[in-house]
């Protein structure tokens, strides 16, 4: 009788109740499939790794003799060490210096830029350089080959890690400009003029205040830049010539012969080339992610 009662006291949140039911299961179904997706996605995405890391540890006499799934029984860190001795020290400072090249003084001018793009928004020079910003994300790297190629020989920097400098430094400017743009847009108003009462010019407040309230962003465009520039092909195969000058990506073709191809220690050199971008990318990701999507979502 109690329960009878008291089903009949509350019939619409009964009601309601069975209501929920379906949609709570329906929920648990879509999570079900979105997990066997994650997990199908992380198969493709583990098994080339996990071949990569397997094959770099085989001789090359048995690599075509073996199964290409199945770890080597003796495995050998012989392509690591031939690899090491082929200038990858040379190759690995090249990177490195046109990395930090690049990377440093874009960052600088993109966080100059988007705070007198933001706090001159009035003047019409600024809408127009930052129009001209806008255009250089929709010009891809592939169409200004060319043009590059011929300024470089101009300028007489061909074959010279300069060469490679100033166009990565470039091409990063327009997205840097945009996130940096979208963070500082967003600091309020009133701290801007807190700090003009207080005396602070522009230069002040730039660094003092509008830097550190960005950190996030400016963190984000460096690695982001810093890894789009690490794994650059394009540009050192086309901007330079001799060994000598020869970044990572393309320090991979030495271990390419004329008949044939060291493929064991092709991988091993792929091993080492990731090792820093999967560094750089383990300690800067959430900072990678959030900078990215927390300026265009405020």
């Amino acid at each position: 009788m109690t329960t009878t009662l008291t089903r009949t006291q509350h019939p619409e949140k009964d009601a309601r109740h069975e209501r929920r039911r379906p949609s709570r299961m329906a929920a648990r179904r879509h999570n079900w499939v979105a997990g066997a997706a994650g997990w199908a996605w992380l198969v493709v995405v583990a098994v080339p790794l996990y071949w990569i890391l397997i094959t770099s540890l085989k001789a090359q006499s048995r690599y075509y003799a073996s199964n290409p799934l199945v770890p080597s029984s003796d495995p050998t860190l012989a392509n690591y060490r031939l690899v090491i001795e082929s200038d990858f020290i040379r190759y690995f400072a090249n990177s490195v210096v046109v990395t930090v090249g690049a990377v440093v003084p874009a960052v600088v001018f993109s966080v100059m830029a988007a705070y007198a793009i933001v706090r001159g928004w009035r003047m019409r020079a600024l809408r127009v350089t930052n129009g001209l910003f806008l255009m250089g994300l929709a010009i891809p790297l592939q169409a200004t080959v060319i043009p590059v190629y011929l300024i470089i020989i101009k300028l007489r920097l061909y074959d010279s890690l300069l060469a490679l400098v100033l166009p990565s430094m470039a091409f990063a400017i327009p997205l840097s400009v945009l996130v940096l743009a979208n963070f500082v847009r967003d600091i309020p108003k009133e701290l801007f003029d807190s700090m003009r009462v207080d005396g602070a010019g522009e230069w002040t407040t730039l660094w003092r205040l509008a830097v550190p309230l960005t950190r996030p962003a400016l963190l984000t465009v460096t690695i982001f830049n810093g890894l789009t520039i690490w794994n650059g092909f394009l540009l050192p195969l086309v901007l330079t010539q001799s060994p000598g000058r020869r970044t990572l990506p393309l320090a991979l073709w030495s271990f390419q012969g004329q008949y044939g191809v060291n493929v064991p220690a092709v991988l091993a050199a792929v091993v080492l080339t990731t090792l820093p971008v999967l560094v750089l990318y383990a300690f800067g990701r959430r900072q990678l992610l959030s900078g990215l999507t927390a300026g265009f979502s405020r």
